[in-house]
């Protein structure tokens, strides 16, 4: 049990006590949800900490107390008739998903709704806090192990506000969101978070990771190849990605295709000695199979379309009505449409698959967007402003 400024925290490191106290939790209607975790030195966050809390109920959670199962909080993850709340959760996400094989549903994320509410592209947590609440967060221990225990009075306390000012930022929000009537753009962002795919990128997919430095097909095979071989060491070692090879040694890599020892040592950024080891075999078999890839069977090599004439310019027009649009209705521009979309309307119009033509955005922007670029509406410099005009 933990006591930090003198407020009672229950600290649970049993599973009997955290099942009880995901029985309570599970009787409100949300639940208000952080993790404190550390990656630096593997490829799967590493739980430190758990932090939850209810309109009744606060808990920390320590998940690394010896014998502790935590069934009954991925229960509590998976409980459709709560709410869980989170700021930024994609992170958090990714650690449920890897350790308890769900995602938490249904989902609040408060950063998303911080965003289609108006408060810029992507707010912290404590910026959130005092403009919502006028609380302050003292952040003094957001630096701290939190491996190391015992974790003193302050870093509990430190950990505990993610989830209490939560409470508060969430119905905030929540009213906000349906007073704007625009709950349904945050439950689309959510089925995002909540789908497995954005969390589990197979390891042939890995090169979408890397920026494409290569010109020749034969050349983008054995990325591809080692690319794969990498993200399956690292997540079988569980170290990150960079241990088992840097970047700039897989394009070194997708340009010499070395076969053998000899040829991978000569290489610039392969450690000396390493060509002998175990993992260097199996990489050199990764460029052999790639190698052996037919001629007419190699991976196209993904290129960015021409933009036809004028879309260029066009482009440049729908950023300034993005500004205006995002402006007009308080919604961060970066939840609206990316560089992207924008140079995908430019080029395609109404055939552009892009998320700005779909949903709630293609109504806030997506058909005054084609309006534009069919000359039907027109931008125009008054009094310091840029406004749309009908035509």
């Amino acid at each position: 049990m933990a006591k930090p400024n003198d407020r009672y925290v229950l600290m649970i490191e049993t599973t009997a006590a955290l099942e009880e106290a995901c029985a309570k939790l599970a009787k409100s209607e949300f639940v208000t949800v952080d993790t404190e975790f550390i990656r630096e030195s593997t490829f799967w966050p590493e739980l430190c900490l758990i932090q939850m809390a209810s309109p009744d109920l606060e808990v920390l959670v320590d998940p690394l107390a010896k014998g502790i199962d935590l069934k009954p909080f991925f229960d509590l993850m998976a409980d459709p008739s709560v709410v869980k709340v989170f700021h930024a959760a994609r992170q958090d996400l990714e650690i449920v998903y890897h350790m308890g094989g769900l995602l938490p549903a249904p989902l609040f994320d408060t950063q998303v709704a911080a965003m289609v509410c108006g408060f810029g592209d992507s707010i912290s947590y404590d910026q959130l806090v005092s403009r919502l609440t006028g609380a302050h967060i003292d952040k003094s221990s957001r630096f701290t192990d939190w491996r190391a225990r015992p974790l003193d009075d302050k870093q509990l306390s430190y950990a505990l506000a993610d989830v209490t000012h939560l409470r508060d930022v969430y119905l905030k929000l929540k009213e906000e969101l349906s007073r704007e009537g625009r709950t349904d753009w945050v439950d689309e962002e959510m089925a995002i978070l909540e789908s497995p795919a954005t969390y589990d990128l197979p390891p042939e997919q890995a090169w979408t990771r890397l920026k494409l430095r290569i010109k020749k097909p034969l050349d983008f095979a054995v990325m591809q190849e080692v690319a794969a071989w990498r993200e399956r060491e690292a997540r079988e070692r569980n170290v990150p990605r960079r241990r088992v090879l840097k970047d700039d040694a897989v394009y070194e890599i997708a340009q010499q295709h070395p076969t053998e020892p000899q040829a991978l040592a000569r290489l610039r950024m392969i450690p000396k000695g390493w060509e002998r080891s175990q993992p260097a075999s199996a990489l050199m078999e990764a460029v052999k199979s790639a190698l052996a890839i037919p001629k007419a069977d190699l991976p196209r090599i993904p290129r960015q379309p021409q933009m036809p004439e004028g879309a260029a310019a066009a482009a440049e027009l729908l950023k300034v009505l993005l500004k205006i649009v995002a402006e007009q209705n308080q919604v961060a521009a970066r939840v609206i449409a990316s560089s992207d979309d924008l140079d995908r309307i430019a080029a395609e119009g109404e055939e552009a698959d892009v998320e700005a033509m779909k949903g709630w955005r293609r109504k806030l922007y997506g058909e005054p967007a084609l309006q534009l670029l069919r000359g039907e509406v027109a931008l125009r410099f008054v009094e310091k402003k840029v406004e749309m005009i009908a035509v």
